[in-house]
């Protein structure tokens, strides 16, 4: 195979690893954990993983458009 494609392939894997990785672990927190419900209204711990959600996914597409830039 080329160095060129192995390359490409290599970065592929390597984004949808980070895409899944990035998903467990927040339907862990978030589903499981019960941290994405509210019951009857929102407390500390609903904002915390909202903000926690959307910081690791801004970090994320961050790192992943430094990744395919190169």
């Amino acid at each position: 195979m080329e160095d060129e494609t192995r390359d490409f392939l290599v970065k592929v894997l390597n984004t949808v690893a980070l895409a899944l990785l990035w998903m467990m672990v927040n339907v862990f927190v978030g589903i499981y954990k019960g941290f994405a419900f509210f019951t009857d209204k929102p407390n500390w711990t609903n904002f915390l993983y909202y903000a926690f959600l959307m910081i690791s996914l801004t970090a994320l597409l961050v790192k992943l458009k430094r990744k395919w830039k190169l």
